[in-house]
């Protein structure tokens, strides 16, 4: 009996599922399970444009606030003020209007007296609180340009007082509400921009101060960070990424390095006081401190050793993205180690290197804290000429106007802000153009 030659069909016991269907995508509980997807989908981008939105909105927020109040910042107002020199028988040395000691011959003739006077006998006896405690210095300034005022009775545009200038926005006293609508009807109010608050410096007079010292003693301190952070920085990036052995050793100091990343700011303040003011016992002898107190020099070796860390995370980050392929082609044409390096990793990893340091460079530009322990908190009159002179910076400089009892100093803090913030940008720019510079694309 011959055997047959067709298969016989296996049979599935109870225990073994069945083969998997195609899935029917028309069925009412697959279309629902898509529309939820989809719903989840929308839900998720809709989430993602409302924390746009709200980014956006307390971004515009924040311009808006600063700008409204810092607006008024960037102006001041003048009172005309006629002074009658010959009456009020000031009498002056006119060769010594010429000499280098003309500020102080005036101020001995008693020219500060004539102005408050004269301001008495334009205005009544309240006029001497309608003029600044400076406006003198502006009467000094017009005599040392024109010299032939003093046998006249010239009318001098004067800074005026606080109270007044606030009177004129609707924010004064009754009183100062009172005298702006009779100096509005004498002709004698007028409103310009200030020229002055871009170019003078501190001043205990909210009428007179200027935001130059800072600014400069910002650039000052903003360039010792970066001619020391950025090239010790990407230096060290480069031999731990390209040199360094793999060990316990090399370890231990990327942990380092991380961790100083994340040290708080005061902290860095407090190492700057101990190096560079501190007092050092050198074979028995005090020596120090080494550095000038409050220069910009201290601030900017401070504010490296803080932002170095960051540069170097950044750095290496930039230097590992490089391909391999980039090192072995140049290694194969006979390039020496170092040719592969400077010639073909850092410049396509600068790009990513530069961003790391506009990060670093802007948050060593906020800083406060560190540059408070250093002593550049000191009311400084003359804007710096050297990186050794007495210097404080923009955010300091706003620490200490927004701590003063006086309401004129408020809009000037306010328009340091917006100083402070262009200043930002304009350094941020900067970078950035750089950085899209260098970019290359593989």
């Amino acid at each position: 009996m011959s055997e047959s030659l067709v298969p016989e069909t296996p049979t599935l016991s109870p225990k073994e599922p069945a083969a998997r269907q195609p899935t029917d995508w028309r069925t009412d509980a697959m279309q629902a399970r898509i529309r939820k997807r989809y719903a989840r989908e929308r839900r998720f981008r809709l989430l993602g444009l409302a924390a746009v939105v709200l980014s956006a909105a307390f971004l515009a927020f924040l311009l808006v606030t600063m700008i409204a109040q810092g607006a008024r910042g960037f102006t001041r107002t003048e009172i005309a003020l006629p002074i009658d020199f010959a009456g009020a028988g000031f009498e002056v040395d006119r060769a010594a209007l010429d000499a280098p000691g003309a500020d102080l011959a005036l101020a001995g003739a008693g020219l500060e007296n004539v102005t408050r006077a004269a301001a008495v006998a334009a205005f009544g006896e309240q006029g001497e609180s309608y003029i600044a405690q400076s406006a003198w210095t502006h009467v000094r300034e017009a005599v040392k340009d024109d010299p032939s005022i003093l046998d006249g009775r010239p009318v001098i545009d004067v800074p005026a007082s606080t109270d007044i200038d606030l009177a004129v926005s609707g924010q004064g006293t009754p009183e100062a509400l009172a005298a702006v609508e009779r100096l509005e009807a004498a002709g004698a109010l007028n409103r310009g921009f200030n020229w002055g608050f871009l170019t003078e410096s501190d001043s205990t007079d909210p009428t007179q101060v200027g935001i130059w010292g800072a600014l400069k003693g910002s650039l000052l301190t903003m360039l010792v960070t970066f001619l020391i952070a950025f090239p010790v920085g990407v230096l060290s990036a480069i031999y731990l990424e390209e040199y360094a052995p793999r060990n316990r050793w090399t370890d231990l100091i990327e942990v380092s390095i991380n961790n100083l990343a994340a040290v708080p700011s005061i902290i860095f303040g407090l190492l700057g006081l101990a190096v560079f003011l501190g007092t050092w016992n050198l074979f028995g002898t005090q020596v120090g401190p080494l550095l000038p107190r409050s220069a910009a020099l201290v601030g900017g070796l401070t504010l490296a050793l803080m932002i170095m860390p960051v540069i170097v995370i950044a750095s290496r980050n930039a230097i590992k993205a490089v391909p391999p392929s980039i090192r072995d082609a140049a290694l194969g044409i006979g390039a020496s180690r170092v040719q592969v390096v400077f010639h073909h990793v850092l410049p396509l990893a600068l790009p990513g290197i530069l961003t790391g340091t506009i990060i670093g460079m802007a948050r060593a530009l906020g800083e406060t804290a560190p540059l408070l322990l250093i002593g550049m908190r000191a009311f400084i009159v003359n804007p710096p000429d050297t990186l050794t002179d007495p210097a404080t910076v923009l955010p300091v400089q706003i620490f200490l106007w927004s701590d003063e009892v006086s309401r004129g100093f408020v809009e000037k803090t306010s328009a340091a802000i917006i100083v402070l913030l262009a200043f930002l940008l304009a350094m941020n720019s900067l970078a950035i153009y750089l950085r899209n510079r260098f970019e290359t694309r593989w």
